[in-house]
């Protein structure tokens, strides 16, 4: 160890440094600043890290600490109380913030691009946040932030502040100031006294047996306090969201089934104690073969790769009318075979988890998960304690986008309290929650589709395979999802749809964003412009001819009756369309639908408890997770609708203090089934007020809201008479227009989103899930080689950066849902499910090429571009 001496915000600290150690873990381990986050584990590519050396902007995990000796390093705590309130001020103003994760790296780097004189253009500030990833907001608002600044900064000022305000306001986010200074703390900032690191130890084989797990060398090391495995589990070792098929930890003599897997978790005094311990855990391995395809685990004779299930995880079915007479009868048929990747969630806050033993014997769980009361469950049973030893909270979640579903780490950090008596943070490395939770589907998708002379769509014979990895998580209901969306929003009279799912070695697929929708959007639009190049129409024409309107049946059999603002949004976007082929430019269009709710059969609740405090304000309990898209601002704002009082008031909060679980917060369904819960609970409330009560009066009063949906059916099933697969669907048109070179130049997004509750969130929302749709379309993958994830470099994985982003255009469409709150719609999702078939189709306008495999990795879309795996065709070879 070197001592060395630096100033830290202004004053001098004196710091002893082990060899090799970053200036990121002196700052956050040593010195307690947690405005600087460790979101790439030294990868120097995130940008969270963010702090300034002698004035310049550095990423700190790129930073030996044994080079800083008498340096100056500021981080935004050290900031001037004003100047942090401007930055606060202005990503508020912007709606620049959405989970927050990022948000403070990229304020320091602000700070010093707006201490210049010169006035930055929007690309150059796009330039200057290009070392920064953010993957929520798709960078537009953040560069809106910038703008507003710099203005401030040199003579200008801030648009007024927004505390509260009730339905179609665009009020400030629920503490975003806070957040966009990393001052509102995430899992891995929490200090509590005695805390202990936890460290887990996955398995490097997609498939192997274990002989036998050694584990003296670890707990022999200093500073270790724990070591624990599958013999240490007191309850059920199996979990899993709707097949328990997934075990905490692997056992002595049995198999692992993918990379991620557990085999054992250390508890120790230091985070580096825990590193190397976990190095010391010891396995006698016996390597097995894998199953890495789809199609190998299907085949007659395979072998069964999980064995609380068949290899098939599951088949739906949907069929109307006679496709083979219909297609025969067809003037035009298209049939082709699209190709989907595996996708990362890359959330920029990796998995972690604090246990907390309380004086009281109960366990104080801290979680990021997207569901408090469903890991509550699991960790209870795991535990082999009744639910209410636990109690839960919600910690602000820095991103999801459906990858947070499912356990990851909450087991084995409760674990280890429990067997220490101390409290136990476990916060994985980039690499370890790549391994660790689940992907986007990869598909294999064979289409065949007819239509008329005229171009009206007859049928559709479809075939979907989906790769759901070692584990169900929600794979079924992902490939049951695109069975009921195959065919797009379009009216298709007669069909035939399989959707199957199958277990792999592969890493396990389940929830993201767009759940399985993305996949068969990117087939049928590809279907549609290949018929109206046949018919002799353009993109635009073809889907005027078949959108479906309120009276159509959707693929599910469901009759649309009511809320469809399709028709809507693909006039919204019209003019833009053809004015860009009047231009010569290459353009191309795609309409999308995604539901809101579940559905499919299932019951879905919406809980909320409004609990009148002693202070005058009134705690907002509610289930659904917050993570960035806004949902607890919507709540306040719903509730303040109803009430009459300032939104400000309210307080949102997600913890086990009430009885308001509701599942995971997944389906686009948070805002209408929590938001119609916190009517009901408002309503109650209001009663009161009317009578003249004032909050003082009514403290300690708790008002409830619960809402139940038990009218959706499952496939193949009727409820009263007739098919209602979900409750509310959400539409869009996108347009995607491409500059001279090929690149995408401009993306119209034109969104039926049935009320905006809060109008810059909302846009917020979509213009990130463009940006992650973008992704998806041209540079995003996460190929594997015999099961294990061919990189984990950030860039690697195909993010696009800031400057790679082109101009977003949202336009609100508000056709209100008659069973939403206030007639909103889920929107979290729909974003980017049509991107990737409008970009296609501007491609296809831009060189002919009708490109059927994502990512358009080799396209001029594509090239120049910062970010993506290239490889030779040669190398991709092994690649599944």
């Amino acid at each position: 160890m070197t001592t060395i001496s630096f100033q830290l915000n202004g004053t001098e600290r004196r710091v002893a440094v082990a060899p090799g150690q970053s200036l990121l873990e002196v700052l956050r381990e040593t010195l307690s600043v947690t405005s600087v986050k460790d979101g790439c584990s030294g990868q120097s590519q995130c940008g969270a890290c963010l702090a300034l050396v002698d004035g310049r902007p550095r990423k700190t995990c790129a930073v030996e600490a044994s080079s800083i000796a008498g340096r100056r390093i500021t981080t935004l705590e050290g900031v001037a109380e004003a100047e942090r309130r401007l930055y606060a001020a202005a990503f508020q103003a912007a709606a620049g913030v959405q989970c927050g994760f990022c948000t403070p790296g990229i304020v320091l780097r602000i700070k010093s691009l707006t201490d210049q004189a010169d006035r930055p253009s929007r690309d150059e500030i796009a330039a200057a946040l290009d070392g920064h990833l953010c993957r929520c907001t798709g960078y537009v608002k953040v560069i809106d932030a910038v703008e507003a600044i710099f203005e401030a900064k040199h003579g200008g000022s801030l648009p007024p502040p927004v505390p509260a305000g009730g339905v179609g306001v665009s009020v400030d986010r629920w503490r975003g100031g806070e957040m966009a200074l990393g001052a509102r703390a995430f899992v891995a900032d929490i200090a509590v006294p005695g805390l202990l690191h936890g460290v887990l130890v996955l398995s490097p084989h997609a498939r192997a047996k274990v002989r036998r797990i050694d584990t003296a060398a670890a707990r022999a090391l200093p500073g270790v306090v724990a070591v624990a495995t599958a013999a240490d589990v007191p309850g059920d070792r199996w979990v899993g969201q709707i097949f328990r098929d997934w075990p905490v930890f692997v056992a002595e003599g049995e198999e692992v089934r993918y990379v991620g897997d557990v085999v054992a978790a250390v508890a120790a005094e230091t985070s580096r104690a825990a590193r190397a311990a976990a190095e010391l855990v010891a396995v006698d391995w016996e390597p097995l073969p894998p199953t890495l395809s789809p199609e190998e685990a299907l085949a007659p004779d395979a072998r069964p790769i999980n064995p609380r299930h068949a290899n098939r995880l599951s088949d739906t079915r949907i069929d109307r009318g006679d496709v083979a007479a219909a297609l025969a009868a067809s003037a035009h048929v298209v049939t082709g075979t699209w190709h989907t990747q595996r996708i990362e969630h890359l959330f920029l806050e990796p998995e972690a988890a604090l246990a907390v033993p309380l004086p009281d014997g109960r366990l104080h769980l801290y979680t990021q998960g997207q569901g408090i009361f469903e890991d509550r469950k699991a960790v209870a049973a795991v535990l082999g304690e009744p639910e209410s030893a636990i109690h839960v909270e919600l910690v602000p979640t820095g991103g999801a986008f459906g990858g947070k579903e499912d356990m990851t780490v909450q087991a084995q950090t409760a674990l280890l309290a429990r067997m220490t008596g101390r409290p136990v943070r476990v916060v994985l490395s980039r690499e370890q929650s790549i391994r660790l939770h689940p992907k986007r589907h990869p598909m294999t998708m064979t289409y065949t589709v007819g239509c008329d002379a005229e171009g009206r769509i007859t049928a559709a014979e479809i075939d979907l395979l989906g790769d759901s990895g070692a584990y169900a998580s929600v794979g079924d209901k992902v490939l049951e999802r695109a069975a009921g969306h195959a065919c797009g929003p379009y009216r298709v009279p007669t069909l035939k749809i399989r959707s199957v799912a199958a277990y792999t070695n592969n890493p396990p697929c389940g929830a993201m964003r767009g759940f399985g929708v993305n996949q068969t959007s990117f087939a049928m639009e590809g279907c549609l412009d290949q018929l109206a190049a046949k018919v002799g129409i353009d993109g635009w024409e073809m889907r005027a001819r078949n959108v479906v309107r309120v009276g159509d049946v959707f693929s599910s059999g469901q009759i649309l009756e009511k809320s469809v603002g399709l028709e809507q949004t693909l006039f919204a976007v019209k003019d833009a369309y053809y004015a860009a082929k009047a231009a010569g430019r290459a353009v191309g269009v795609a309409c999308a639908v995604k539901n809101s709710g579940i559905g499919n059969g299932a019951l879905e609740w919406g809980k909320c408890r409004l609990a009148v405090e002693s202070d005058g304000t009134v705690s907002l309990h509610v289930g659904f997770t917050e993570m960035g898209q806004g949902l607890l601002t919507v709540m306040a704002q719903s509730a303040s609708e109803v009430t009459g009082l300032p939104s400000s008031l309210f307080r949102p909060k997600v913890d086990s203090r009430f009885e308001v679980g509701v599942g995971q917060t997944t389906g686009s369904r948070a805002t209408l089934l929590g938001g119609r819960a916190t009517i009901e609970a408002a309503k109650a409330l209001r009663v009161d007020l009317d009578a003249g009560r004032t909050l003082a009066d009514l403290a300690g009063r708790v008002y409830v809201g619960d809402i139940l949906i038990d009218d959706t059916t499952a496939p193949g099933q009727l409820k009263n008479g007739k098919i209602k697969t979900h409750t509310a669907f959400g539409w869009a048109t996108q347009v995607a227009i491409l500059d001279g070179d090929g690149r995408v130049d401009r993306i119209i997004a034109a969104h039926d989103v049935g009320r905006a509750i809060n109008p810059k969130l909302c846009e917020g929302q979509i213009e990130g899930a463009v940006h992650m749709g973008l992704g998806y379309a041209l540079t995003e993958q996460l190929p594997c080689r015999d099961g294990m994830p061919v990189s984990f470099g950030l860039r690697d994985i195909g993010v696009l950066r800031a400057s790679d982003m082109p101009k977003v255009e949202v336009i609100l469409v508000e056709d209100p849902e008659p069973e939403g709150p206030f007639g909103a719609k889920g929107i979290g999702e729909i974003g980017l499910v049509p991107t990737a078939g409008a970009v296609a189709a501007a491609l296809e306008a831009f060189d002919g090429l009708r490109r059927t495999r994502l990512p358009m990795i080799d396209s001029p879309a594509a090239r120049g571009l910062g970010v993506g795996l290239t490889a030779s065709a040669a190398e991709r070879e092994d690649w599944h």
